[in-house]
């Protein structure tokens, strides 16, 4: 397809090129059987051949010794001519063909004791982009690379597909179940005295775990009470059980498309599933926790309940795992603002944004649980006039309410959230703390390691990104951000 050309160096602009030379790394990640590249480098004549990446087949690299400047570049894959639309592009005359531009003070991409098929990235996660007006070349601002991003997946997607729910099983520690003839009230203080937030539910009559009850019930009995009006009398309240609500949450919120939604079984997972198959059923179902049960008969019965599985579980597994060796996952000690994560305050004129969902501390109780509901988010930040961080408002915090039965006479119209927090100050729970913050936050600049471990903590499941000083809000990335980004999802 290519012709013989001029020498690189001018083939790629007219950049000038010294003697020396900079090793560069060339990677395609989208697969392929046989992957060649071809540039300006080598007159276009010459095809290198690119080899798979340790452990990640999908993933082709090749290492070149250039001269400092401006350098053309193709990939042939497959027989197929190809550009990768996520480099930086020109159009030419070989037509649109990706465009690297190196300099001397980069530093050697690879090691002289590092085989070439073996060797880390970590030199290359930052790539300098630029693009080309009226013949100058203009520094973009650097990002961590595709490749970078893709060996990370492939590495990580391995590791979860090796381990299984018995890695996530503590030495030690108790799982608490509730039936569901309990009362509500009852559970929601069982759920606040016992500082968690979520319990499975057990039916005894028919021998199995039936469901979860977590702060989006107790959020939406409040609504419903706010709504309507209490018809419930306090001795009707202490009885009400957690099934007779179940049934009523169904025949309110389960229709779908006029048609009402059948009995969904329990989400649960095995000790035997992949740490993988896990984060999936938790991402898929839109859920915070599954039960991870055991049963020795083939039909099911006699289960045991041996522990609750969530992402931070999982997420803890990861950090633990490839802590000491963060060569092995590149972008591990990349900024969070270089990689494609999280939500953060749209830039001021950008059409396509969302803003992020935040409220003042003399905002109503009743807002901040619509929007938790409307939203479908966990948690949303508590700011100052000046957008800086206060404090956090989150769905497990309802059950503070349980407190010397606040619930029975509050309305939530009338309560701030300040008020409603101040309710939980005391409350006996580690659940939405870490080294006594109730805010996680880091700055835009921390490496993603540090926001994974913090979201590894239990009870951890947003952290906030702030600018240093002011603390005002720039960004959040939550646990299923870090997994669907990870997952490729």
């Amino acid at each position: 397809m290519f012709s013989h050309g001029a020498d690189s160096a001018h083939d790629a602009g007219g950049v000038g090129v010294s003697s020396a030379t900079v090793p560069a790394r060339f990677v395609w990640p989208y697969g392929g059987k046989r992957v060649f590249v071809s540039g300006s480098f080598t007159r276009w004549s010459e095809h290198l051949q690119m080899s798979p990446v340790e452990g990640c087949p999908t993933v082709f690299q090749a290492i070149c010794s250039l001269s400092p400047g401006m350098h053309q570049y193709k990939f042939f894959v497959d027989g197929e001519w190809r550009h990768d639309e996520r480099q930086p592009t020109i159009s030419g005359e070989y037509g649109i063909v990706n465009t690297v531009y190196l300099t001397r003070e980069i530093n050697s991409v690879l090691s002289p004791s590092t085989p070439g098929t073996r060797m880390d990235v970590d030199n290359e996660n930052f790539q300098r982009t630029v693009t080309l007006s009226d013949g100058n070349i203009q520094d973009g601002t650097p990002r961590v690379s595709e490749a970078a991003i893709q060996i990370s997946r492939c590495r990580v997607s391995e590791y979860l597909s090796l381990h299984t729910g018995y890695d996530l099983l503590p030495d030690s520690g108790k799982v608490i179940a509730l039936d569901i003839n309990l009362p509500v009230k009852q559970s929601f203080h069982i759920l606040h005295e016992q500082g968690i937030p979520v319990a499975p539910l057990w039916d005894s009559f028919r021998g199995q775990f039936v469901g979860l009850l977590s702060p989006l019930d107790f959020i939406l009995i409040l609504k419903e009470l706010e709504t309507h009006g209490s018809n419930l009398t306090e001795e009707q309240l202490e009885t009400h059980t957690i099934s007779a609500w179940k049934e009523a949450k169904r025949q309110t919120y389960g229709r779908h498309d006029g048609q009402w939604r059948p009995h969904q079984p329990l989400v649960h997972a095995t000790p035997y599933e992949s740490l993988r198959d896990i984060a999936l059923k938790i991402l898929q179902n839109g859920i915070s926790t599954v039960p991870v049960i055991y049963s020795s008969s083939s039909d099911g019965s006699f289960p045991q309940l041996l522990h609750l599985a969530s992402l931070s579980g999982i997420l803890k597994c990861i950090c633990r795992y490839f802590k000491n060796s963060t060569g092995n996952l590149p972008i591990l000690n990349q900024p969070v603002c270089t990689i494609p994560l999280g939500s953060w305050v749209p830039k001021i004129g950008d059409p396509n944004s969302h803003p992020l969902a935040m409220l003042r501390p003399h905002a109503s109780l009743s807002s901040a649980l619509n929007m938790l509901v409307q939203a479908g988010v966990s948690s949303i930040p508590i700011v100052d006039e000046n957008d800086s961080l206060l404090d956090t408002y989150s769905r497990s915090d309802i059950t503070a309410l349980a407190k010397d039965k606040v619930y029975t006479h509050v309305r939530l119209e009338e309560m701030t959230i300040h008020q409603a927090l101040q309710l939980g100050q005391d409350a006996n729970t580690p659940f939405g703390f870490f080294n006594g913050q109730r805010c996680q936050m880091c700055l835009r600049s921390d490496p993603l390691l540090k926001v994974m471990e913090r979201l590894s903590n239990p009870g951890v499941r947003r952290v906030f990104i702030v600018e240093a000083g002011s603390k005002r809000v720039e960004g959040i990335i939550s646990l299923s951000d870090i997994f669907k980004f990870l997952l490729s999802l």
